[in-house]
């Protein structure tokens, strides 16, 4: 598994001490990531960064390490532990935060947050609000930070009317001739193309606030602490740019209220599980009621359906472009996945004023 390549990446960032083993850690799809254990028992992350995603590492990095340290002091100056509440990367001998290797590869190395875990489903409803806590919480400490400094690593990525636009391309184009078989998923778009604007019209009339946003925030973005199962750290910074709250907090609910997974083929399965929806709203608006405005907040359940909407509708575009994006593992995957979103989406639409009651139950709760 030492490979020259990781022992000459590793040697740009160390600070004394050799790598006694390593161990590739695959749970993620984009970066390849290698846990390092050194002789004197120091633990470290070592990433080669995906450069055909994240095309420019140096701003990327920018937007990580500005946004770490910023964490780092507030939690510092609250008394926290900054060393397993935030991610702390390494600079590499040249002052940098990414080293180039001789191939030009892209590299970085945070320190390993030990005792932690992550889950890819929560395993209960308390699972869920410390992962709503967590993530309002790093919303929150990131409120001041000027969003307007961040790189976009990824262009419009939840710009929805650009994935709009993407899907109505891909429909006209109908490359791989799947157009006729899909019209009922196509209709399904088309008949909610209003959605697709509503919030980036809002965001015009200056009513919401572009924040420092995830953009990625599943719920095996979180660090648990292996003791007091309680979350203690976001973890896949990548896509940190400016965006909106009701994104990140709309893609937990969509990512982790599903009573069914992602690729489920029997739509029966699929629904919003309110007990979920409500245990995120509550851990979420405990920390962060009193720093978001009442639109974004009276805005969040729209947000959860949005961003659900916006995923099905990427299943589906790529799906009509010949499965060229997601990764997939038989013929009709994408387009199981975008029904299932779809089915979840029509749930939601039946138990929306539900949900918009749960967030207000919460916001009267904790907003002072």
């Amino acid at each position: 598994m030492l490979t020259k390549e990781i022992q000459s990446a590793f040697e740009a960032f160390a600070r004394g001490g050799n790598i006694a083993s390593v161990n590739q850690i695959t749970a993620g799809l984009i970066n390849a990531t290698y846990l390092i254990e050194t002789d004197k028992s120091e633990k470290y992350i070592l990433q080669k960064i995906n450069t055909f995603v994240f095309k420019n590492p140096a701003q990327l990095m920018e937007n990580i390490v500005g946004v770490t340290k910023h964490l780092s002091e507030k939690i510092k100056s609250a008394g926290g532990d900054y060393k397993r509440e935030t991610l702390n990367f390494l600079p590499c001998q040249e002052g940098t935060y990414f080293y180039r290797d001789e191939n030009g590869g892209a590299w970085r190395m945070y320190i390993y947050v030990d005792n932690a875990l992550t889950y890819n489903k929560p395993k209960n409803s308390e699972t869920f609000r410390s992962a709503g806590k967590s993530f309002g919480r790093f919303m929150k400490l990131l409120a001041d930070y000027p969003a307007e400094t961040l790189h976009e690593t990824i262009e419009k990525f939840h710009f929805t009317p650009s994935r709009y636009e993407n899907f109505l391309k891909a429909a006209e184009k109908d490359v791989k001739g799947r157009r006729a078989e899909v019209q009922k998923e196509i209709d399904f778009v088309t008949e909610r193309e209003a959605d697709t604007h509503k919030l980036t019209d809002l965001i015009a009339e200056g009513v919401l606030p572009l924040r420092v946003t995830h953009n990625d925030t599943k719920l095996n973005n979180v660090l648990f602490d292996t003791a007091s199962d309680e979350s203690i750290c976001v973890i896949d910074l990548d896509t940190i740019m400016p965006g909106l709250s009701l994104y990140d907090f709309g893609d937990s609910i969509r990512s982790g209220a599903n009573t069914g997974a992602e690729d489920e083929s029997d739509l029966s399965k699929i629904g919003i599980d309110l007990e979920l929806f409500e245990a995120y709203a509550d851990g979420y608006l405990s920390e962060t009621a009193d720093s978001l405005t009442d639109v974004e907040i009276d805005n969040l359940a729209f947000g959860a359906k949005l961003m659900t909407f916006e995923c099905g509708m990427r299943f589906l575009t790529d799906y009509l472009d010949g499965d060229v994006y997601f990764r997939t593992t038989y013929p009709e995957h994408n387009i199981v996945r975008a029904k299932n979103q779809f089915r979840l989406v029509e749930d939601m639409e039946a138990k929306m004023d539900k949900m918009n009651g749960i967030v207000m139950k919460y916001k009267e709760k904790y907003k002072k």
